[in-house]
């Protein structure tokens, strides 16, 4: 049965490729989650600062824009 310790040996090398990317994966979503965006809408008047998660944080709105009359205008600056 020659020829098989080279599979073995394939197959380690494989498993060691395997943990070392998913280390990586781990420490890319680790560094993702830090990382803080913001972003505005309505020239200003909403913005919105989320994590690389997606995750929100914030949401500012401007006291000019909200109006109980108009509603909607509110609704699609946040969307």
């Amino acid at each position: 049965m020659k020829g098989f310790g080279n599979i073995t040996e394939m197959m380690k090398q494989a498993q060691k490729q395997a943990q070392k990317m998913q280390k990586q994966m781990e420490e890319i979503q680790n560094d993702l989650k830090e990382r803080v965006v913001d972003a505005s809408s309505g020239g200003g008047m909403v913005t919105v600062q989320m994590n690389g998660k997606q995750e929100i944080l914030s949401i500012k709105i401007d006291p000019e824009v909200v109006d109980p009359n108009d509603v909607q205008m509110l609704e699609d600056l946040i969307l």
